[in-house]
């Protein structure tokens, strides 16, 4: 599904420019459940931005769907973020009067060739999915507790059916157990249903719940090994 070839990333401040991506390659087959982690400053924000069309590499390939992404137009990597990738983020970027409902139905807002009760049938079969109690999609997001938030982002992501899922720190804001409660939604999706999904994370904890970790610092990978898999380790 992914395929990132010798990806460079340069920022230009004046004279001054700051390398944050250096020559960084690897493959992601449709269906893993992959963490890539590093400390801040590590380059893995930047990874992330270029990895859901937010931002294009300075140098190298980035391929999604053997589709070259470096070379699209604006207008093409807004269809590929609307359409092909789901964002999950810390902040949950919820409507906070709105209802749970609405919230997820806000995907659909451009959406004039889908009739309102499919619509609304997508937005419920995503919040099954994710497992949030039919009770409470009538209650206004800001009556939800912060692991019932991140579930209903993660419903938003899911009702366009895209093909990757890529959450950004999702449990950044959560405590220790409910941020098991929404790794465990991400692990049922991947297990289950067969979303690729891509985490961005800076805890380690939170990496071994992937089933395959990269690890960047400074801007390059140090290391590809399977989850909670020491023996896996394959040191760049």
């Amino acid at each position: 599904m992914i395929k990132c070839e010798n990806i460079t990333k340069t920022y230009q401040t004046g004279e001054t420019s700051l390398t944050v991506l250096k020559e960084v390659s690897f493959e992601i087959k449709k269906g893993e459940f992959v963490a890539i982690i590093g400390p801040s400053g590590s380059g893995k924000s930047t990874l992330m931005h270029i990895l859901g069309a937010l931002d294009k590499p300075s140098s190298g390939k980035y391929f999604f769907n053997n589709q070259d992404i470096s070379e699209l137009s604006d207008d093409e990597l807004a269809g590929i973020r609307s359409q092909k990738i789901g964002f999950v983020f810390q902040s949950f970027n919820l409507l906070p009067r709105a209802t749970v409902l609405r919230n997820v139905l806000v995907s659909l807002i451009y959406d004039n060739e889908t009739p309102k009760d499919e619509r609304r049938q997508k937005a419920e079969k995503a919040l099954a999915s994710v497992g949030l109690e039919r009770e409470r999609w009538h209650h206004l997001s800001n009556q939800l507790s912060g692991g019932q938030m991140q579930r209903v982002a993660i419903a938003r992501a899911l009702i366009n059916e895209p093909d990757l899922i890529l959450a950004d720190e999702p449990t950044g804001n959560l405590d220790s157990k409910t941020g098991d409660i929404v790794l465990e939604t991400f692990k049922k999706l991947n297990q289950e249903k067969g979303h690729t999904i891509i985490l961005i994370t800076h805890e380690r904890y939170v990496a071994e719940h992937a089933d395959r970790i990269i690890e960047i610092k400074d801007g390059r990978i140090v290391a590809d090994r399977s989850g909670g898999n020491e023996k896996g380790m394959k040191e760049k």
